[in-house]
C-alpha cells in the first residue's frame, strides 16, 4: 500500500510539472560563432537541457571578431546528435522536450564573412531569411534573438525588412523583436542600434570586452565559494558519467559559458522577467540608458566602438550581501561583506543556476524518482500587493511543496534595485520561515518594491524556485 501511494505521488508530481510547462514559453533564435571558443558548445549543451521550457526556434551558425571567415553548423549538429541520444530519458522528467529531428531542422547558416561585409543587397542567408520568417509568423509572443557571436545575420534580416516592408510593417515586426547580445563582436551591432532606434536591445558595449556583465558567470570572487565554476565541479557534475550530452561539454579554454547569460533570463523560474531587464534575474540586471563613450577607438576584441546615439539596456549595479549557512541556531545569517558591481547582478544567482544545470544533467541518465526537481511555490495572498505607507502585511508560502517530497527552506529578501522605492522594506521576525510580516517604509509618493521569495529543497543538488512579489506602496 505504501509503495502504491508513493508511485501515485510520483505520477501526480510528474503531471504537475508538465502542467506548469503549459505556461507561455519564451521564443528564441540563437546566433552562435561556435568553434571560435569552446564556450559556445558549453552554452548549447546547457540550452538543450531547457528545451522543454524555452521554444528554440532557430540555431544559426555565424561569424564574429574571433571567427571572421567561417561558420560551423556541423558542430551544432554534433551536439544535437548527442541530445537525441538522451532525449528519451529527458522525457521521463518532462514530456515537453522536443524530438531531435525538430531541433535539427532549425539549424541554419549565416554568411561566412565578417560584420557589415555580410549586410546589404544580395547578402541574404538561410539565417537572415529564417529570422524574418519567424518574425512574420502569427505568434503574438516576442521573438528573442540570443547573440553569442557576431550580429550580422540579424543585421541582414533587419536590412531586408527595412528595404522590402512598409513603414507600418517594419514597425510591427521590430516591435516583436528582442535582442540580447553579450557584447559587440562585430561592427554590425552599432549599425543595428543606430538604424533601428526603437529596437529592444540588451548589450554590454564599451572598450573592454572582458568587463561586461556577462563575465559574472565566470568571475572568481574573493571571499565567496567559487567551487561551482571550478573545473573539478564541471567534471563531476556535467562532463563525466552523465551520458553523451555531458561528455560533449568541452573543457574551459578562455572562460566558462560566456554566452549563457544571453538566454538564462528566458528560463521561467519565478524570478526571471525578460521583458523587464531592470528587475534582475539569472542573466543579470540592466538599466535603460545611453552609455557614455570612453574615447577609445577600439577595444580588446578588435571591434571599433562608436558613440551610442540612443538608449539601450546595459550594465547596472547591485549591492549584495549573501546569506550564509549557519550551523547552530537560525540556519542562515547575512554576510557582513557587501559586494557591489554590474557582475554582481549575475553571479549572485550562480550557485542556484549551476545546481539547476547539474540536476538537469542528471535527468539525462536518471529516472524521475532518482533525480531532483525544483519546488513549487504557492503564495498567500496572491500578488501583486498594494499597501499604505508605513503599514504592515503578511506573506505565507505554507502550501509550497516539492515534487520529490524533499524538505524545504525559505528565504525572503528585498531587492531594492528592482523597484522604484529608495527605502527598503523591513522583514519582521525571521526571513527564513514560511510566514513573514513586512512593513512598508513611509513614502510621500507612490513607489514599488520587490520582495523575492526563494524556496530551496534539500535534495541533491539543492534546487531553488522563486516568487517575485511586487508591492505598490501608496502615501
Amino acid at each position: 500500500m505504501r509503495i502504491s501511494l508513493y508511485l501515485l505521488f510520483l505520477v501526480l508530481s510528474h503531471s504537475l510539472l508538465n502542467a506548469q510547462e503549459t505556461l507561455q514559453k519564451n521564443r528564441v533564435i540563437i546566433l552562435t560563432d561556435i568553434e571560435a571558443d569552446p564556450d559556445d558548445t558549453q552554452s548549447l549543451v546547457r540550452l538543450l537541457l531547457y528545451a522543454n521550457e524555452i521554444d528554440i526556434e532557430g540555431i544559426v551558425a555565424t561569424t564574429s571578431c574571433w571567427l571572421k571567415n567561417s561558420i560551423h553548423p556541423e558542430s551544432i549538429q554534433k551536439v544535437l546528435k548527442a541530445y537525441g541520444k538522451v532525449q528519451p530519458n529527458l522525457k521521463n522528467h518532462s514530456s515537453e522536450f522536443p524530438e531531435v529531428e525538430e531541433l535539427t531542422s532549425l539549424v541554419k547558416k549565416g554568411l561566412p564573412v565578417y560584420g557589415m561585409l555580410g549586410v546589404g543587397e544580395g547578402k541574404d542567408s538561410e539565417g537572415s531569411d529564417w529570422i524574418i520568417k519567424k518574425l512574420e509568423e502569427k505568434d503574438e509572443r516576442p521573438l528573442w534573438v540570443s547573440v553569442w557571436g557576431g550580429s550580422n545575420t540579424l543585421a541582414q534580416a533587419l536590412f531586408k525588412i527595412k528595404n522590402s516592408k512598409t513603414i507600418a510593417e517594419q514597425k510591427q515586426l521590430i516591435s516583436k523583436l528582442r535582442v540580447y547580445t553579450i557584447s559587440d563582436q562585430d561592427d554590425s551591432g552599432i549599425w543595428i542600434r543606430d538604424t533601428f532606434p526603437d529596437l529592444f536591445y540588451i548589450v554590454s558595449p564599451g572598450d573592454d570586452y572582458g568587463s561586461a556583465t556577462w563575465n559574472g558567470i565566470m568571475t572568481v570572487v574573493d571571499n565567496i565559494d567559487n567551487s561551482e565554476i571550478s573545473n573539478t565541479w564541471l567534471s563531476e557534475n556535467i562532463q563525466q558519467a552523465h551520458g553523451p550530452l555531458g561528455a560533449l561539454y568541452p573543457d574551459v579554454a578562455w572562460g566558462i559559458e560566456g554566452d549563457t547569460p544571453a538566454f538564462l533570463s528566458l528560463i521561467p523560474n519565478g524570478l526571471n522577467a525578460p521583458e523587464h531587464p531592470n528587475w534582475g534575474g539569472w542573466g543579470g540586471r540592466y538599466e535603460f540608458i545611453r552609455p557614455t563613450f570612453s574615447g577609445r577607438k577600439q577595444g580588446n576584441s578588435g571591434v571599433p566602438f562608436e558613440v551610442e546615439t540612443r538608449k539601450i539596456w546595459t550594465n547596472a549595479e547591485d549591492s549584495y550581501s549573501p546569506y550564509l549557512a549557519n550551523d547552530y541556531g537560525r540556519n542562515v545569517k547575512r554576510d557582513t561583506e557587501v559586494f557591489k558591481g554590474d557582475k554582481v547582478t549575475l553571479w549572485r544567482w550562480r550557485d542556484d543556476f549551476q545546481n539547476d544545470f547539474a540536476a538537469r544533467m542528471d535527468w539525462c541518465t536518471q529516472s524521475f524518482s532518482e533525480a531532483n526537481h525544483a519546488p513549487k511555490i504557492v503564495l498567500t495572498p496572491a500578488d501583486p500587493i498594494t499597501v499604505k505607507s508605513g503599514k504592515s502585511f503578511t506573506l505565507d508560502a505554507f502550501d509550497s511543496s516539492d515534487p520529490d517530497g524533499d524538505s524545504l527552506s525559505f528565504l525572503w529578501f528585498d531587492y531594492p534595485e528592482a523597484g522604484t522605492s529608495k527605502k527598503q522594506l523591513t522583514i519582521g521576525g525571521t526571513e527564513n520561515a514560511h510566514l513573514v510580516s513586512i512593513t512598508a517604509p513611509r513614502v510621500e509618493e507612490e513607489v514599488t518594491a520587490h520582495i523575492i521569495l526563494k524556496v530551496t529543497d534539500k535534495g541533491t543538488p539543492a534546487l531553488s524556485s522563486y516568487k517575485r512579489i511586487i508591492v505598490t506602496i501608496q502615501p
